[in-house]
Formats: C-alpha cells, structure tokens, sequence
C-alpha cells in the first residue's frame, strides 16, 4: 500500500510550484507551465500509486476536470494592464494555479486509493470532486502565495531542474535541494 503522507507531499510541492507559476508576469506562458506543473504531479502520483501513466491521459485528465480555460485566460488578461494589472493578475492567478493543481492531485489521490486508473475515471463524479477540493485548494494556495519566499523558492526549484535535466546534477541531488527549499518556506 502507497505512502498517504507521501501522496499528499508530491500534491503540495506541486501546488507551491503552481502557486510560483502563476505569478509568472507573461500572460499565457504561466499557463502553459502550470500545466507542465500539474501533468508532472499526476506522473509522480501515478508512479507512487503504481498506477499507468501516459502524458495523452493526463493531458486529457487535466482538460477535462480544470473545464476550460476562461478563467484563466480572464486572469491572464488582467496582467496586461500595466503595474497594478500584473499585480492583481498575478495574484488571481497564481491562487487560481495552486487551488486547480490541489484539487487534480486530490481527485487523483482518491482514483488511485480505489484502484483505478485515468481510463476508469467517472467523469461527473470527478468534477464534483475537484469542485469540492477545489475551496480547499484556494485556502491552501493561498497560505503559499503570503509566503514572500513562495515566488523566490519558485524560481531556484526551476532552476535546479534545468540543472538536472542538462546532467549537471543528480535526481538525488536535485530531490534533496528540492526538500531543503520546501522545508525553508
């Protein structure tokens, strides 16, 4: 049987990552790394629960319980205001990352707890879960976001990986950095 506490870490860690993604100042580029963000999070859920794993039904998953993309558009478009728009933008958004990155990562918690993969995924019951995770995850997004080093932390995780994914440094040594980070904040 899966780790509870670990299932939750990698959900957390995701939405501290989502939470630093939606501040990104670059409208539509934040979104496209919050769902970087959260894809990674199913993959890392999916391998600790044992369950399959493929970046089309996560792709899929992801469309299907975050619904579509106007809200996040519409916070997008606030950042084009220039100073107090990017700003508020920022903030909306960021929250908004952290609350749809908690919410997947719950509904996919529980899916895995009961054995069941992307594929037997009940479609209407899993909306009403991520919309009942979803308060919840505004709640814990927004404990992230208050947190001045949040955005900080943000950037040297992203940094980090570039790191590792050019070999400079290990998984391991990565994963620790990545703790010693998350542990600060």
């Amino acid at each position: 049987m899966a780790d509870e506490s670990r299932g939750q870490q990698i959900v957390n860690e995701h939405v501290l990552w989502a939470v630093g993604a939606g501040l990104l100042p670059i409208p539509l580029v934040d979104i496209a790394a919050v769902t970087a963000i959260q894809l990674d999070m199913l993959k890392q859920l999916s391998t600790h629960y044992g369950m399959p794993y493929s970046e089309s039904e996560g792709k899929a998953w992801v469309s299907a319980l975050a619904g579509s993309l106007a809200a996040r558009i519409g916070a997008n478009a606030v950042k084009l205001i220039p100073g107090i728009g990017t700003l508020l933008g920022g903030v909306a958004m960021s929250v908004m990352s952290g609350a749809s990155t908690y919410s997947i990562g719950q509904v996919a918690i529980s899916q895995f707890r009961a054995g069941k993969g992307f594929s037997a995924m009940d479609l209407s019951a899993a909306k009403r879960a991520y919309d009942e995770h979803l308060e919840k995850g505004k709640e814990v997004a927004t404990n992230f976001s208050k947190k001045k080093d949040a955005g900080e932390a943000f950037e040297k995780l992203e940094k980090l990986a570039k790191l590792r994914d050019q070999g400079v440094i290990t998984d391991l040594d990565f994963e620790a950095h990545k703790e010693r980070l998350l542990g600060e904040l």
